[in-house]
């Protein structure tokens, strides 16, 4: 049996916060002093509104009795080795990391490593990443790389790192200790760019391995049952009443997503339209009703469609409806013809997790025009998967907002990656290289997360006459008149040259086509945007996020326009929490996104 000792709604805070809605909507003056319980001051509105109060009393909701579990990310990281540097590196000094760096070259079979140490093109970094809650054994992320502070290296740029054990550590006994292995990383190293486009001596000593780490196991999530209600019967009973409600294919067999493992634990799958948005996963499952007497979903739908219609109360109500499922639908479509903008994105996107399509012109009408909720609306958009979800994000790709773009881009391609007008090519397997025929003002993304990335949103880019500037420390790119020349010095070796039109896609084949890497390209992009020879705005992870702060994408933008953009500016919430928050970020931390799947 479930407990009884759950407060009513009119001894806690949800009488307080309902208190307040009722009193509007009956035409409650805002003067009228509420103070304490306001169960008399809606008992004595309306016996209509009395009932309805009723009916939430009467509902248990699944978060009544358990909270989230396992939404905390995980941080993984060992001292690795980067080899390749030119001149830069140094003999670290002798300290625990370096003897944790030493056993593991030695565990390898690694022939003098004291030597290979001492070599100038060597140099012990830190190495970090994170496993993010949901992560699958396989999945990619992103590797933090970072010189320690007291040794004489002098930049990473150029470096590769070797292959690294990473794990979880800790400091016991005066000790560092570490656990099993979580994670393996390596790759090339992209050393930070810097708006200024130069280089300074901090920024040359971290970089990061886009998609450079590989999960060697999976972290679930699941809900962890109250104390004072842990039973066994009640852990079954929550588990049932989230199967009825929510199903995911494991193995090839489609069952419920909830397993009951003991009195105060249950597991949760993730089914696949929540995966890149873990906390509204949870959220909607805590709004699940454990307890509802039998005949009260129709009062309750009623009390919602009230709730949904106040822009106050809409966004859990939303939740609820959501929750509840398919008979829901009717009441989120009403909450479409609302006058108010943020009533008609919370119907949209809870009928987008319910699978309505109808729901995409309002979420993209969201993204383009509400900036604080445009990375829950493309979010949203990225699940719906059928010619309205394809054609309200294609809509979005001419957007004045870079993070809208970029936004509608990915959604397209977690949609499917194939779609004509997004479609790739890798660049020898330097990077995925995304040419958009679209109308717009010229924009270039490329992103430092997840994946080697240049997406160019525009057919034509051009470059201006001028320009010189290297790719790396062996190419050289320089403009004259209606020419590119791209040149390649490179020791013991003949020089290399090619001639293309002063456009940045020739100019980015022609530096791959000479061995360049995705470092180089990147710092070919910066510096002619410092140089102020492309017109084309550049932009760096143009992620739409929420959070408790403030947020401004980081952008390159050429020094004749001197405009940032300020609808670039966005909110995030970095972890998953009880929110209904959409975490966009997660979209990057799975390899699963490289086809589109």
């Amino acid at each position: 049996m479930l407990s009884q000792s759950t407060p009513s709604p009119f001894n806690c805070f949800r009488c307080r916060c309902w208190g307040w809605v009722f009193l509007l909507s009956t035409g409650g003056l805002l003067g009228t002093g509420l103070t304490g319980c306001a169960g008399p001051a809606i008992r004595s509105q309306s016996p209509e509104l009395e009932a309805l109060a009723a009916v939430e009393s009467a509902t248990q909701l699944v978060g009544d009795y358990a909270s989230p579990w396992g939404l905390s990310p995980q941080r993984i990281e060992r001292p690795a080795l980067v080899t390749g540097l030119a001149d830069t590196g140094s003999d670290p000094p002798p300290d625990p990391r370096r003897q944790m760096l030493l056993e593991d070259m030695q565990a390898r079979g690694v022939v003098e490593p004291n030597r290979l140490l001492a070599s100038r093109s060597t140099s012990l970094a830190w190495v970090s990443g994170v496993l993010h809650p949901g992560i699958r054994k396989g999945d990619r992320f992103d590797v933090l790389v970072e010189v320690p502070a007291n040794h004489d290296t002098t930049s990473l740029a150029g470096g590769w790192l070797m292959e690294t054990r990473l794990v979880e550590m800790a400091v016991l006994g005066n000790r560092i200790r570490d656990g099993h292995t979580l994670g393996i990383a390596e790759g090339s190293l992209l050393v930070d760019p810097v708006s200024s486009g130069t280089v300074d001596s901090v920024a040359t000593l971290r970089g990061r391995v886009p998609g450079g780490g590989v999960a060697l196991t999976s972290r679930p999530i699941g809900l962890s049952i109250n104390p004072e209600h842990r039973s066994v019967g009640l852990s079954k009973r929550i588990g049932d009443c989230i199967n009825r409600r929510f199903h995911a294919i494991v193995k090839g067999v489609k069952r419920g997503v909830a397993t009951p493992k003991t009195d105060r634990f249950i597991e949760l799958e993730i089914p696949a339209v929540y995966r890149n948005n873990l906390g509204r996963y949870v959220s909607v499952i805590r709004s699940l009703a454990v307890a509802e007497p039998a005949g009260n979903r129709h009062a309750r739908l009623e009390l919602l469609a009230r709730q949904l219609a106040d822009p106050v109360t809409a966004p859990r109500a939303a939740l609820r409806l959501e929750a509840i499922g398919k008979e829901a639908i009717s009441t989120l479509r009403d909450g479409l013809e609302s006058k108010d903008a943020e009533v008609r994105f919370v119907s949209a996107e809870a009928l987008a997790y319910l699978g309505e399509s109808l729901a995409a012109s309002t979420l993209a009408e969201t993204a383009r025009d509400l900036r604080s909720a445009r990375p829950k609306a493309l979010a949203a958009l990225a699940i719906v998967d059928d010619a309205n979800g394809i054609d309200a994000l294609r809509s979005l790709l001419s957007s004045k907002s870079a993070e809208t773009r970029y936004g509608a881009f990915r959604g397209l391609a977690m949609i499917d990656s194939r779609l004509p007008d997004i479609r790739g090519e890798s660049l020898e397997d330097v990077c995925e290289l995304h040419v958009l025929d679209v109308a717009g003002e010229p924009l270039i993304h490329a992103t430092r997360a997840a994946r080697s990335e240049i997406v160019l949103f525009g057919t034509a880019h051009p470059v201006e006459d001028g320009l010189r500037v290297e790719a790396g420390p062996a190419i050289v790119v320089v403009v004259d008149g209606d020419e590119a020349t791209v040149s390649c010095f490179r020791p013991d070796t003949p020089d290399l040259q090619k001639v293309v039109v002063p456009q940045v896609e020739p100019i980015l084949r022609a530096i791959v086509e000479f061995g360049g890497g995705y470092p180089d390209l990147v710092q070919f992009l910066q510096q002619a945007t410092s140089q102020r020879k492309l017109d084309s705005r550049l932009a760096f992870d143009a992620i739409p996020t929420e959070f408790d702060g403030r947020l401004s994408v980081h952008e390159e933008v050429s020094d004749r326009e001197r405009v940032i953009d300020h609808e670039e500016e966005v909110e995030d919430e970095d972890v998953p929490g009880d929110g209904t928050n959409g975490l966009w970020p997660s979209l990057f931390d799975t390899a699963r996104l490289e086809s589109g799947s």
